[in-house]
């Protein structure tokens, strides 16, 4: 007997989630675009060719929100004749997309920073001034606070497009400190701590586009949740009245969301109805319990009961 989901429609994203994030979205997009505005022109005024490479990773957040915009905007979006399963894993395909954006954006402030270190001539590098100090100082508490802001919202709908933009933004709060010790330390006599921290500030984000890059994998080959996930889920079908034991019990990622299959024991003298309502049951429980789960499966298999 299987029991497949009748009461959770399949979309991704409430009204009200989608909501969340495109607000998020926007509030991210005006910032980093004045940010970005800001770095670039503290850069080039201070001659500071580490807040120039900061004000280019600032400006690829803009269009990394983007990416997020549309990729919650296609996985909100209920099942087709097309889409059966819905279009959850489209939000897998924009984290992919912000991922490879990411270490674009690290090779290419890497590179300048090697070749300025390479280059030798560290007596004709210019020392910056006082403004790019300033402005990665502002830098860290922004794109901190846009961080913590955008990751509460994406764990309150459980978006891995919108998290992938939160850690975009703490990759940037970290660039800029190192864009801050380097402008320290080239104010202090050093000018080629600029560019080694062009170089700093590529190795973080390479870091952060790795990890985004490796999330949305997992959710995109249904990798299984974590087995303290599943032993939670064990304990609370062994609660439902009328299951003997647990055969099986799979689980797979499906974008934000987690199917998962049940296999249980029910008394083999039990008439179908019985059974049937036994499965409803741990239907309902597993569904009510893991806000996560979009579609649980349970099947039951007779077991005899010595009586």
């Amino acid at each position: 007997m299987e029991q497949t989901n009748t009461k959770k429609g399949i979309g991704l994203k409430t009204a009200g989630d989608e909501r969340i994030a495109m607000r998020v979205s926007l509030i991210s997009i005006l910032i980093n675009i004045a940010l970005s505005m800001f770095k670039l022109l503290a850069g080039i005024l201070a001659n500071s060719s580490a807040m120039v490479s900061d004000a280019v990773h600032s400006a690829s957040d803009v269009f990394s929100t983007i990416i997020v915009i549309i990729g919650v905007k296609i996985a909100g979006k209920k099942s087709d004749e097309k889409h059966q399963y819905g279009h959850e894993r489209f939000e897998c395909v924009a984290s992919i997309l912000l991922a490879v954006i990411l270490c674009a954006t690290g090779i290419g402030i890497g590179y300048g920073g090697m070749i300025k270190i390479t280059s030798g001539n560290y007596g004709e590098l210019l020392i910056p001034g006082r403004l790019a100090l300033i402005a990665a100082v502002l830098s860290i508490l922004i794109k901190e606070w846009m961080y913590q802001f955008t990751k509460v919202a994406a764990k309150k709908i459980n978006s891995g497009a919108l998290m992938a933009d939160a850690w975009h933004h703490r990759s940037d709060a970290l660039s800029s400190i190192g864009a801050f010790i380097g402008i320290f330390g080239a104010r202090l006599g050093i000018p080629v701590m600029d560019a080694i921290a062009s170089v700093v500030i590529c190795l973080f984000i390479m870091k952060a586009s790795y990890d985004i890059f490796k999330d949305s994998i997992d959710k995109l080959v249904d990798k299984s949740c974590d087995q303290e996930l599943v032993k939670q889920m064990k304990q609370v079908v062994l609660m439902q009245q009328g299951v003997i034991e647990i055969d099986d019990i799979r689980t797979r990622l499906f974008g934000a969301k987690i199917y998962v299959d049940i296999e249980i024991a029910a008394d083999s003298e039990l008439q179908l109805s019985e059974s049937h309502a036994i499965a409803e049951h741990v239907h309902d429980a597993v569904e009510s319990q893991f806000v996560n789960v979009k579609h649980c499966m349970v099947h039951v298999n007779p077991r005899t009961v010595l009586k």
